[in-house]
This record gives C-alpha cells, structure tokens and sequence, in this order.
C-alpha cells in the first residue's frame, strides 16, 4: 500500500514507489492508495497477504530521505502526509486479515514542488528491499 499524494512534492514517494515496483514486481499486488489507503482494505482483505508493506512520507525528525519501520505504537504522535484515516488505525484494522504489517516511513525534505532526490533515492533503495524481500534490515524508528 503506497500511500501520497503526487503533487506535494516528497509526499509522492509512496505513488512513485508503487509505479516502479509494477514494473519490476511480479509476485506482489501492488496498491496505488493515493491519499485514501481506507478505500484499498477491500483488497487487502481479499488477497490476504503474509505480508503487507505500507509506505508513506513521514515527518520523524530524521534527515531528508533517511526511512525507517515505524512501530504501530509511535505513529500517534507523528504528522504523517496528506490522508485522513490514521494509518494506526487502518494497521489496527487490517492485522485481521495480514499475518505481518510493516509500515515504512520515508522522511520528506518538502511537502511542496517535486520529488527531491535524496527521498528518490530512499525509494529506489526501497524498492530493492522490497523486490529482495528485505523489508526487516530497515532500521524501526526509536
């Protein structure tokens, strides 16, 4: 579940994330959520993954596109881009149908303009995490 909004600025890291992973994917289902990830649970629900990644911009305090998973229990008190669902909430809702959640959260350098290349970067070294199925060397979020 790529999660953002393509037209504010490192906000769009989820969207550009999920148009190259449908590229060099084949195994995943891959979700476009845009900034209503709420309007994707029937598909979720219907696929019922082991494994299920969300991945939004998230302001943590960290330099420009350093990631990190972010526990379900620390997510209350970050701001966390451009939707109205709290993603704690949809994790909550979701465990019921996905064995494993892992929420990654990419730190934006703006919320305005165009991708920067530093949170760019983070995407594409996500994305081979992904595609390498090695989601858990991500450092969590203290």
């Amino acid at each position: 579940m790529c999660i953002g909004n393509r037209y504010g600025g490192d906000d769009a890291i989820g969207p550009y994330v999920a148009d190259q992973l449908k590229d060099k994917s084949n195994d995943s289902v891959v979700l476009d959520c845009g900034t209503v990830p709420e309007n994707f649970t029937s598909v979720v629900k219907r696929h019922k993954p082991k494994y299920l990644i969300i991945i939004d911009a998230v302001e943590m305090g960290l330099t420009p596109g350093e990631m990190r998973i972010v526990p379900k229990e620390k997510i209350g008190r970050m701001h966390i881009s451009t939707h109205g669902i709290p993603i704690s909430i949809l994790m909550t809702y979701l465990e019921e149908y996905v064995e494993n959640i892992f929420f990654v959260g990419i730190q934006p350098k703006t919320m305005s303009g165009s991708l920067t290349d530093s949170v760019k970067a983070s995407g594409e070294n996500l994305i081979k995490l992904i595609i390498n199925k090695n989601i858990a060397s991500i450092e969590k979020l203290q």
